[in-house]
């Protein structure tokens, strides 16, 4: 089951168990129940600490991860591998006395929720948002007996993903009712159950030197250079890691050759906290003015007040506005083809956008799907042409130009999609089970309205420094005018436009 190199890594896991652990596994003569056996068995072999029981189950395969005496409610149905091994490895390790890596804060709340809470999540094995969810909710039945939380593999029981009608990974059941899809954080899932932090939560904070608003690769930068000089500071994140999250390969940070979104994004979210940086995860900035102080309101009506801000709230991907699109997300509609595209294995479906992240896409899916179309809105596509050529060799994929999309059509999921061509008017209809739209980016600027400075595309005007329209008030990131929309770019505005704010207030002599 694991290579050498895996097999070396997890031994040095497997030494970190402080208690005694029991896979108690529910296993039948199935060819996924004997790899599941498999699995469980290599692992136990490399720990005195951990055992094996059989066990009735709910579904089969499946095991759960339960200490010596008593239960965790962790339980885990088909293999975890891929992207879910670290979920098996985390939960493995938490449960063998590892304490998990929340703040006691967090901790609190999940002991005070009542259930009792059985939560039930889908996921694929190539999904890398899947595993964010999965070690949440485990990490909440581990802290709260009245949590139980199930990960099953979708490829292990496809019966049960067609019968609940499963179109997008992650997708959460909360005692057997559908509870949330798709990318979400502890702090998410718990406001969901538990209710948000309230505003009176965040009265006893004093005014920052520097707060920062959003979590992404600017907003992190930024965050890190302005408590290595020693200023207070924080910051206010809806997501930490941001847009990076759905992005799978990442090639071109230098000196990194290789990294995926998520596994970078959490390297740099223990960056930011080796330093005393007051993170206020799971918020949202609703409103900034400027009075005595730079003054931020969240929408949960808390207000935060700093001598200078940075707003690092990067963007999201942009919507087509036509019928069916918000009404079938996650029900065929789509934004990311690496979680979601196994799930349309073997079935045709539709890549609206003829940029290097379609085409991107289309590349992936035709290795899943019966047939890729891909539906670009001007006469040529936009891809670089070596991803073009690439796609020219895929006999299943069909392009599209000029082409505007009027409808995704279908039943309870996606059925059909309907275009219409731009030079001569006329209108088709294509079957398709699925619609992958990526057609760019729109800056998360909404809150500002006319409080800031911005280009007609609602990206934020900034300076050499950093600085905004607003004093006190600096951004950096995809959120700005910036011509280049990468990662590095973003980490680097973060850089300037916290020394811009640290200059103000050295200026200024506060």
């Amino acid at each position: 089951m694991f290579d050498t190199e895996t097999k070396a890594q997890l031994a040095q896991y497997l030494e970190l168990l402080e208690k005694p652990v029991v896979f108690k596994a529910s296993l039948d003569e199935s060819e996924n129940s004997k790899k599941v056996a498999t699995f469980l068995e290599e692992v136990a072999a490399m720990s005195p600490k951990i055992s094996i029981v059989k066990s009735e189950g709910k579904r089969t395969p499946s095991f759960t991860i339960d200490p010596s005496e008593g239960t965790s409610g962790i339980i885990f149905a088909g293999l975890p591998m891929g992207h879910e091994f670290t979920s098996f490895i985390l939960a493995l390790l938490q449960v063998g006395g590892r304490a998990p890596k929340v703040d006691p804060e967090t901790i609190a709340r999940i002991k005070e929720v009542k259930g009792p809470f059985a939560f039930e999540t889908f996921v694929s094995l190539t999904c890398h948002n899947c595993p964010d969810v999965v070690q949440a909710l485990n990490i909440m039945a581990l802290v709260n007996p009245d949590i139980s939380h199930t990960m099953i593999e979708g490829g292990a029981f496809q019966a049960e993903v067609d019968e609940r009608k499963i179109m997008a990974v992650p997708t959460v059941f909360l005692n057997g009712e559908e509870f949330s899809s798709g990318r979400a954080t502890l702090e998410e899932l718990l406001a969901k159950i538990a209710g948000p932090e309230k505003a009176e939560d965040f009265h006893d904070k004093d005014p920052f030197d520097v707060l920062v608003i959003g979590g992404g690769p600017a907003g992190a930068s930024a965050a890190i250079y302005a408590a290595r000089k020693g200023i207070r500071t924080g910051m206010v994140v809806d997501t930490f890691g941001g847009q990076v999250l759905e992005t799978l390969g990442i090639e071109n940070i230098i000196g990194t050759p290789y990294t995926e979104g998520p596994q970078f994004m959490r390297q740099v979210e223990e960056h930011v906290s080796q330093y005393p940086v007051d993170i206020m995860k799971g918020q949202r900035a609703a409103a900034i003015a400027k009075n005595d102080f730079v003054e931020v309101t969240l929408a949960n009506g808390a207000l935060l007040k700093s001598r200078t801000a940075i707003i690092a709230t990067g963007a999201r991907w942009r919507s087509i506005n036509v019928p069916g699109e918000t009404e079938f997300k996650n029900k065929g509609v789509a934004y990311c083809p690496h979680c979601d595209g196994p799930l349309f294995a073997g079935k045709e479906v539709a890549v609206i956008g003829g940029g290097n992240s379609g085409i991107e896409a289309a590349l992936d899916l035709a290795g899943m799907a019966a047939h890729v179309y891909v539906i670009e809105f001007l006469p040529e596509l936009k891809a670089d042409q070596v991803l073009q050529d690439r796609l020219k060799e895929k006999a299943n994929v069909t392009v599209i130009t000029n082409a505007a999309t009027q409808e995704i059509a279908g039943g309870d999921t996606v059925e059909a999609i309907r275009y219409q061509d731009r030079g001569t008017g006329e209108e088709t209809t294509i079957p398709v089970a699925g619609v992958f739209i990526l057609i760019g980016l729109v800056p998360n600027t909404e809150f500002l309205q006319t409080t800031i400075e911005m280009n007609p595309r609602g990206e934020i005007l900034v300076d050499k420094h950093g600085a905004t329209s607003l004093n006190g008030v600096y951004a950096a990131g995809d959120c700005t005018d910036s011509a280049y929309k990468q990662i590095i770019i973003s980490m680097g505005s973060g850089a300037t436009a916290a020394l811009g704010a640290f200059d103000q207030l050295i200026r200024e002599g506060k």
